[in-house]
């Protein structure tokens, strides 16, 4: 692509006390850029804080914009404009394809697959496990390809001994990597899409596969630098053999149904029948509990075992032996599972003690244990304030685990259940999936019709029920996407991202246009750790253009800088949510990601930039 023309003092006009320096206007800041200035730097301090939840302060932004019109010129129907963006309603639709993928099994396939081929060799387990979750997020969601990869990494980690901790920063980080791929691997990249196809920016929306090739460069570095560098820095916080998911030993009461094959069995024949380290610490007839039973005593029907053990140990009993696991009162017909839930550390659980929070007060959920990084406790949970990232394990009933799903506070991470899967519906939903890109792919359609066409199939051919739809998509994600697009359009129309471009190049005077280029990218990167990626995106497209325009060079070469830098939040582990989600199975402190994560950003800083001068020039 040609870079675009320079542009001369028409970026400045209309804007008043304009200073010279040397060939560039730096502008003096009007009314308009100082309202907007001001809008932003709340929604900066509201995203960094958190005092509400993000998607609700992108609302108070499209509110407090169209009331300060006068000055910010977006107007109602401007403020409302992002609920009907393509971007806006891509990523709706992409959640919805996901979800299908997801339910007829077809990551968990190919995870099955990795565990066949990798073997003991820690090396080619990494780089298989960093190939696969990078090539899978291309196409599916990087959440739910983390989420049923956990498990998949405790199970290879518990049977060829190798420590977790050494692979699930690198499972998150490749995911990360894999959104890169195509236009449809990350929200980000569809957001950014919408915004440049705006007449003022590029004209035009990316294509499926426009920038692949610099994501492969990236997925190829970043991998092999994941392969090389992160068994030498990833400290082994969870020791080889330990199953990354046993919390230490709690109490589950389980019930003696009437046709359990246990009863008339002695306690001490049931204990040598689980085996391991687990005991029964009491019985409970009829609603009384018997402290410390005899060994010798008789199981009889309704009984009900109190049994110590770690959490898979105890789940396998109770299915070995018939035994069900007590219901809450409000759920009687349900079968209620254990589950590790992550409280989100953007959400409003983040302060609360464990017990105040809305769903533990529920009759349906009970915490069993917590673990904070590689810290565990079983008692005293009441008087524990969450923080972000805490894990809690629960016991729930279905339904219950469900809503949990649903709330934007946690995250639903691991199920010590064996999910069923829809597999007679697997090739209907590979083949929608294919239809959805290939159709885009090759811009027969666009993407927004391909993928709303793609959601109705996995409906009409019974892939996904239509109940399942909703539960699909991450109501926040959408809220904050349709939030945050009004600013950059008041960006844009008041100056304010002139402003910024035009400083920014004032002071990177001298240095040259693939180093500029390099600064953006990193900056941007940075950004993203304090604010969400689709929030940096919105904030730094109008400026990276601007940058690009006063400098002469090509504003498409800093457009994708600031999309892949998006991508890219390596540092801690609250900078992007497949992050979050392995914190606590791998037992991490919180550096732990700045270990791995700062030179893989500074090498992706050289890669990309190096990767779009090489590609596409600036």
């Amino acid at each position: 692509m040609p870079p675009f023309p320079p542009v001369s003092g028409s970026v400045t006009d209309g804007i008043v006390g304009a200073v010279q320096v040397g060939t560039i206007e730096a502008p003096s800041v009007t009314t308009s850029m100082a309202v907007v200035f001001a809008i932003i730097g709340l929604a900066v301090v509201f995203f960094i804080l958190q005092p509400i939840p993000l998607d609700v302060t992108a609302l108070l932004v499209i509110v407090v914009l169209v009331l300060l019109g006068q000055w910010t010129t977006i107007s109602p129907v401007d403020g409302i404009s992002g609920f009907a963006s393509e971007a806006t309603i891509t990523v709706l639709m992409m959640f919805i394809l996901s979800e299908g993928i997801r339910r007829v099994g077809a990551v968990q396939l190919l995870v099955e697959l990795l565990i066949a081929i990798s073997g003991r060799n820690h090396r080619r387990q990494l780089g298989s496990l960093v190939g696969l979750s990078g090539l899978a997020a291309g196409f599916v969601n990087n959440t739910p390809v983390v989420a049923l990869m956990i498990p998949v990494v405790g199970e290879l980690a518990d049977r060829t001994g190798v420590s977790p901790s050494r692979l699930l920063i690198p499972l998150s980080f490749a995911a990360m990597l894999g959104g890169t791929l195509t236009l449809i691997g990350t929200s980000t990249n569809l957001l950014a899409s919408a915004i440049i196809s705006h007449p003022e920016y590029l004209g035009r929306p990316f294509s499926m596969f426009e920038f692949t090739p610099l994501g492969v460069l990236v997925l190829v570095a970043g991998a092999s630098y994941l392969v090389i560098a992160s068994p030498h820095l990833i400290p082994e916080r969870i020791p080889a053999h330990e199953e990354q998911h046993a919390l230490p030993e709690f109490e589950m009461e389980l019930a003696v149904p009437a046709d359990s094959p246990i009863i008339g069995r002695r306690i001490r024949e049931i204990l040598d029948w689980i085996g391991g380290e687990q005991e029964v610490t009491s019985l409970l007839v009829r609603g009384r509990r018997r402290i410390v039973p005899s060994p010798d005593r008789r199981i009889a029907s309704d009984d009900v075992l109190v049994v110590r053990g770690d959490v898979d140990t105890v789940l396998a009993a109770a299915e070995t032996t018939g035994l069900e696991p007590v219901l809450a009162e409000n759920a009687p017909d349900e079968q209620r599972v254990v589950a590790e839930v992550i409280v989100a550390p953007d959400g409003d659980h983040v302060g609360s003690r464990i017990f105040d929070v809305p769903f533990v007060r529920t009759e349906d959920v009970d915490v069993l244990a917590m673990r904070r990084g590689s810290m565990s406790a079983t008692r005293r949970l009441e008087d524990r304030p969450l923080r972000g990232g805490d894990t809690l394990l629960v016991l729930a009933s279905r339904d219950a685990l469900t809503r949990l799903g649903r709330d934007r506070n946690v995250i639903v991470a691991y199920e010590y259940t064996r999910p069923t899967y829809r597999r007679e519906k697997l090739p209907v939903a590979v083949g929608i999936m294919i239809g959805v890109v290939g159709l885009a792919a090759f811009d027969l359609v666009p993407i927004l019709i391909s993928s709303i066409a793609g959601a109705v199939a996995m409906v009409a051919t019974g892939v996904l029920a239509s109940e399942e739809i909703y539960d699909a998509v991450d109501w926040s994600v959408i809220v904050l996407l349709a939030g945050l697009i009004p600013l950059g359009m008041a960006m844009e129309a008041t100056g304010a991202a002139t402003f910024l471009a035009t400083h920014a190049v004032v002071l990177t005077a001298g240095l040259g246009v693939g180093l500029v280029l390099a600064l953006t990218y990193l900056f941007t990167a940075l950004l993203t750790e304090l604010l969400t990626n689709n929030a940096s995106v919105v904030l730094m497209i109008p400026v990276a253009f601007d940058v690009a325009v006063l400098l002469g060079a090509d504003p498409y070469a800093f457009l994708l800088a600031v999309v892949f830098a998006c991508s890219t939040p390596f540092l801690s582990p609250v900078g992007y949510q497949t992050n979050l989600m392995v914190y606590g199975p791998g037992g991490y402190a919180f550096t732990d990601f700045a270990r791995v994560g700062i030179g893989l950003q500074l090498l992706l800083t050289v890669v990309t930039t190096g990767g779009i001068m090489l590609i596409w020039g600036v």
